[in-house]
C-alpha cells in the first residue's frame, strides 16, 4: 500500500528509464570508469583520503580501491603520502595532473548534455529542468542505507 507521499512503483520504474541512458551517455563521453572518476571527484573535494575513507565515498570494496588506485597512480593522476605522525596510514592526494584529468572528464559528459538540453529543449522546458535540479539534489543527498 502506497501513502500519499510514495510514489507508485511505475513512476519510480519510468523515471528510473529516463535516467539510465543519460547517465550512459554521458558516461560515453568519459575516458575513466565512473570509479575512478568518483575517486578523483572526492580527491578534488575533500583534498586527501584513506583508501577505507574512498571506499565508502566511492561505494565500492576495498579491493576495488586498491585496483583504482593503483591504476590512477599509475597514470599520475594521484600520488600516496605517508602520514606525519602514523607511519602505517598513508594518505592518497590528488596531483596536478588527477585534477586535470577530472576536468576534461567532467566537460565531456557536460559538452554532450549542454548540446542536447541547448538544442532539443524549448525555453519552458529548460526552465523547468532548471527548477529540477534542487529536488534531484536533495534525493541524491539521502544518505544510503544499509
Amino acid at each position: 500500500m502506497t501513502s500519499e507521499n510514495t510514489p507508485d512503483t511505475g513512476f519510480v520504474r519510468e523515471f528510473l528509464e529516463v535516467l539510465h541512458p543519460l547517465l550512459r551517455r554521458m558516461r560515453a563521453e568519459r575516458t575513466l570508469s565512473p570509479g575512478k572518476v568518483g575517486i578523483l571527484h572526492h580527491l578534488s573535494l575533500h583534498g586527501r583520503a584513506t583508501s577505507t575513507e574512498l571506499a565508502a565515498a566511492v561505494r565500492v570494496s576495498p579491493q576495488a580501491i586498491s585496483l583504482a588506485a593503483r591504476e590512477l597512480e599509475e597514470m599520475a593522476f594521484i600520488e600516496r603520502v605517508p602520514d606525519a605522525t602514523d607511519r602505517r596510514k598513508t594518505w592518497i592526494v590528488l596531483a596536478e595532473a588527477g585534477r586535470s584529468k577530472l576536468e576534461e572528464e567532467a566537460r565531456a559528459g557536460e559538452g554532450w548534455i549542454g548540446r542536447a538540453i541547448s538544442e532539443q529543449l524549448t525555453d519552458d522546458e529548460r526552465r523547468i529542468l532548471r527548477e529540477a535540479v534542487p529536488i534531484l539534489e536533495k534525493i541524491g543527498m539521502e544518505a544510503p542505507r544499509g
